[in-house]
């Protein structure tokens, strides 16, 4: 079972707060933001190279990796930038090995080697050497794309010109990746990545006080770890643990154009939600899709259409099932199985935690205290696929 520790730790990067030492928006810039922001440019990176120049990219290598760098930085706290990577220049073994010990107690107890490849990945330069490089560079256009923003409130300030070269020649060392060369000199994929951003600044529970405070972005960022985690757990095969993760990231992305209307609103009228739905998907189809490759759109509408489905290809045709019925007969690559119920109670768990920790730092506002017992009511009694979420629930009971 995945210990409470761990799912704390997924939440830690919500306090760290980046670029504190700037004029900065008052939300957006924690380093959870950061991070889900950091693996959408990562999706973009690698199917770009996928796609355009045919190159084999490792996805649960990725997947992983994208982990294992946020649980690291969760541990390092929020070291300035140019002080973590020449610390890790020049101690990054003793780091490594530090933030093992600071891990280990919280993720020892995750399957499919979890723990062994987080050690592979941390010590052996060439392990998932291509997908570390997508990483990086995912890593370098996010902060990049958040300076944008800090150059523009720091304009005048001591050191933001060196600041801005530094960056750019960090983002030019990956100029041979050609997501980033469409991302530098593109409109489409920065408009794409713009509207990304900007669920950075849609606040979850935005009708009440809560911490830490945490945006649609980072909330997306935490129900695909989550996501990954239970499949691991389940024994899920590669094609089912990559859709499965991408359907978590990406499971709230239609919010950038309706913003995040809360369920008690979406349930007040019959037929809203289903109404929501539409408009959402009208508007998807309309803005969004037309910045991604259209060889992308298959994939993307898969994501996102029936995400709370679980659901599998047969013949070239969608079957709706239940995830038993994908562990039993469909878990395989070529049946393309996403388990849509997975994505679905990691939302809601990842939304009872949100509730949970707030109320424990002393912030009761009556919305948290009532949304945590709905959710609670309606949830915890869950089963897939031999898991038993009701643990994971009982774990805030008190």
């Amino acid at each position: 079972m995945i210990s409470k520790d761990m799912l704390e730790l997924l939440f830690r990067s919500a306090s760290m707060q980046r670029w504190n030492d700037h004029i900065r928006p008052h939300t957006g810039f924690s380093e959870l933001d950061k991070q889900a922001h950091k693996m959408v440019f990562a999706y973009i990176l690698a199917k770009t190279e996928e796609s355009d120049r045919g190159t084999s990219i490792d996805w649960q290598h990725l997947i992983e990796g994208g982990i294992f760098e946020f649980l690291q930085r969760s541990i390092l706290t929020d070291l300035k930038p140019d002080v973590f990577h020449k610390l890790m220049d020049h101690k990054s073994q003793e780091l490594n090995a530090w933030v093992i010990v600071q891990i280990q107690p919280c993720v020892e107890s995750i399957k499919g080697d979890f723990l062994q490849k987080l050690n592979h990945y941390l010590f052996i330069p060439d392990y998932s050497f291509l997908e570390k490089r997508i990483l990086k560079a995912a890593h370098y256009l996010a902060t990049n794309w958040e300076f944008e923003i800090i150059h523009h409130l720091n304009k005048g300030f001591f050191g933001l010109e060196r600041t801005s070269q530094s960056i750019a020649n960090e983002v030019e060392e990956f100029y041979d990746l050609a997501g980033v060369q469409k991302f530098v000199l593109g409109k489409k994929t920065r408009n794409f990545m713009d509207l990304v951003g900007q669920l950075r600044f849609q606040q979850r529970w935005a009708q009440s006080p809560r911490v830490p405070e945490t945006s649609v972005l980072g909330h997306m960022l935490i129900v695909a770890i989550l996501c990954y985690l239970f499949s691991v757990e389940i024994g899920a095969g590669s094609k089912r643990i990559y859709n499965n993760f991408f359907a978590g990231l990406f499971h709230d992305l239609p919010e950038v154009l309706t913003r995040d209307i809360v369920s008690p609103v979406k349930r007040s009228v019959e037929g809203l939600e289903e109404l929501i739905k539409e408009i959402e998907k009208e508007q998807f189809a309309e803005r969004i899709m037309p910045l991604l490759p259209r060889q992308w759109h298959k994939e993307v509408v898969y994501f996102l259409e029936d995400e709370f489905q679980s659901k599998a290809v047969i013949d070239g045709h969608l079957l709706l099932c239940s995830s038993e019925q994908i562990s039993t007969e469909y878990d395989c690559d070529e049946f393309n199985p996403l388990d849509g119920e997975l994505v679905r109670i990691c939302d809601q768990l990842a939304a009872y935690i949100e509730a949970s920790m707030s109320i424990i730092y002393g912030i009761k506002a009556p919305d948290l205290i009532k949304g945590k017992n709905q959710i609670y009511a309606i949830n915890a009694d869950t089963q897939i696929c031999g898991i038993s979420f009701k643990g994971y629930f009982d774990y805030y009971l008190s």
